[in-house]
């Protein structure tokens, strides 16, 4: 799976995750068991920043083949469903309406029904995927801003245009036609126009 840019929804999770302490959860999470195993699998895949949907963690976990079987596959997302439901597994929305629910653990750290601890990452690589997500979240809030920036300008200087060829049409539709308010409406709107088309360019 590769990676890809993480939405701040995505971020918000992972940061959850990794800020959690032990969580007490009404599920068996025993080595070898299927829960446990879909976990560890969720856990690999956040610890490379991504959080899978159901046939990435089959194809990890299983092999590329085990994901056309569409009776395994629902085998797999009914856990992951119990899993939800005990708190071990979130499940995100759906980016788009057609696409595959994708999960994050709630927890790095449980202390399942049978009082065992079970960690899913050491202290040393949650450190370092806080660094890296602070990193991101701090790039991509500087995108969000500057692209936010750049939209209000494109506002204000499609408006400013709209706005001089009115007072041009509305000078032509006068008696007299006054030569200041034309050169000086018509100045703008070219002067705008080139500022428009420069920062549609930077977009």
């Amino acid at each position: 799976m590769s990676q890809r840019t993480l939405t701040s929804k995505e971020i918000q999770f992972l940061q959850e995750a990794l800020g959690a302490s032990y969580k007490t959860v009404d599920i068996r999470l025993r080595e070898g068991e299927y829960q446990f195993d879909l976990a560890k699998t969720i856990a690999s895949f956040e610890l490379e920043l991504c959080l899978p949907d159901v046939k990435n963690i089959i194809e990890r976990l299983y092999g590329e083949e085990k994901t056309d079987d569409i009776k395994f596959v629902r085998k797999i997302q009914t856990i992951l469903k119990k899993m939800e439901k005990s708190k071990v597994v979130k499940i995100l929305p759906r980016g788009k309406s057609w696409g595959l629910q994708k999960y994050a653990l709630s927890s790095f750290k449980f202390q399942d029904v049978e009082k065992n601890l079970v960690v899913f990452a050491t202290d040393g690589q949650i450190k370092q995927m806080q660094s890296l997500l602070y990193s991101i979240s701090n790039r991509q809030e500087k995108h969000e801003t500057k692209v936010n920036s750049i939209r209000l300008q494109i506002y204000i200087l499609a408006f400013i245009i709209a706005a001089s060829y009115a007072a041009i049409l509305w000078n032509f539709v006068q008696p007299t036609v006054n030569s200041v308010i034309f050169v000086l409406a018509f100045s703008i709107a070219s002067a705008c126009s080139l500022l428009l088309g420069k920062t549609l360019s930077q977009g």
